[in-house]
C-alpha cells in the first residue's frame, strides 16, 4: 500500500510530551526554524531526523504525519 505524507503532526506531539520546540531544538541540535518549517508544511522532515523525534517526544514516527493511503489501481 502506498501512503501520502499529510500535514505535519509536530506541534500536537510537543504539546503531548509537555516539550517546548526550544528544547526539541536544542536537544537535537536543530535549528528551532527547521523544526518551525515542519510544522508549518513547508519542509518534509527526513527519515534520520524524524526517528530522533520520535525517539526523544517518545512517541510513533508514523504519529509525525497524517497519513492517507493511495490505491494505485492501473
Amino acid at each position: 500500500m502506498k501512503y501520502e505524507l499529510g500535514r505535519c503532526l509536530l506541534e500536537e506531539r510537543l504539546q503531548e510530551a509537555g516539550m517546548p520546540l526550544e528544547r526539541l531544538a536544542l536537544e537535537l541540535r536543530v535549528r528551532r526554524e527547521r523544526l518551525g518549517d515542519f510544522i508549518d508544511n513547508k519542509r518534509v522532515m527526513s527519515l534520520k531526523l524524524a526517528i530522533s523525534i520520535a525517539d526523544t517526544l517518545q512517541c510513533e514516527v508514523r504519529s509525525l504525519y497524517e497519513l492517507t493511503s493511495s490505491d494505485e489501481r492501473r
